[in-house]
């Protein structure tokens, strides 16, 4: 016997419903009976819901039983072809925060666990740092891009990403949690986030959130170079004109 279409297309929109409603409290996530209230729905129709959205990683519960996006929602925006779109809408950004800064600029994304490489442009600076290739990837806290998007995120949706990372840190001249986690309230004080050496030796990166109308960070943009050029002074300079970049990125997003 077949189902009831009508029915199938009710859950579906519901379902739908659910989602909208978590991406509009992504910071501090939402409770079951949240949910329930705000849908007008039963708790347990309501459970059934967020426990099929969590199986297909749309959504995910951590440890306050607080529900927010999945890392599913990041891999279908990646995959949906937007991100290419992205990266040749921001490219006129990306090379005018070159030319003034005359480093390297970078825009990341996330994906899950990780901050993606989505496009780079060099500056005129006789001493460049192309290196993190385009399309690479490396865990969230490590470089300046990935550092980014963790100091748009809440200490609750914080604290899981960074436990799933710790088996990959080893990689990153044993990077601690301690310490991305220094780095994280270093960069939410500053306005910016700053890192060094981790993610390329003898390179310092600075760089910025692009939150999204939501004020969920939807990617980061970046200037790196040589420790030695990067000084704190320098920093202090280029701050203002990442934050320009990410305002502008963040207005030509909206017309993807």
């Amino acid at each position: 016997m077949k189902g009831n279409p009508v029915s199938g297309a009710q859950t579906i929109q519901r379902a739908m419903q659910v989602v909208k409603l978590v991406a509009r409290h992504a910071d501090e996530g939402l409770r079951l009976i949240d949910v329930a209230r705000a849908m007008e729905i039963e708790r347990p129709t309501a459970h059934r819901l967020l426990r099929a959205l969590v199986a297909e990683g749309m959504l995910r519960q951590g440890a306050s039983h607080r529900y927010r996006l999945g890392p599913l929602m990041f891999e279908l925006s990646l995959t949906s072809g937007h991100h290419l779109n992205m990266a040749d809408l921001c490219t006129p950004v990306l090379k005018s925060l070159a030319e003034e800064t005359g480093d390297t600029s970078f825009l990341f994304v996330r994906s899950g666990d990780d901050a993606i490489c989505l496009a780079r442009e060099q500056g005129s600076y006789h001493i460049q740092t192309p290196v993190v290739p385009i399309g690479s990837r490396q865990p969230l806290g490590v470089s300046s891009g990935g550092l980014a998007l963790l100091s748009a995120m809440s200490e609750q949706e914080v604290g899981p990403l960074l436990d799933a990372i710790i088996p990959r840190l080893p990689a990153y001249e044993n990077l601690s949690v301690e310490e991305i986690w220094n780095y994280y309230h270093g960069a939410r004080k500053k306005g910016y986030a700053a890192i060094a050496n981790w993610a390329a030796p003898g390179v310092r990166g600075v760089g910025v959130p692009i939150l999204g109308e939501l004020g969920t960070p939807i990617a980061a943009i970046t200037v790196a170079t040589t420790i030695s050029r990067m000084s704190e002074e320098r920093i202090e300079k280029i701050a203002p004109a990442l934050h320009e970049a990410s305002g502008k990125i963040a207005r030509l997003l909206r017309q993807l």
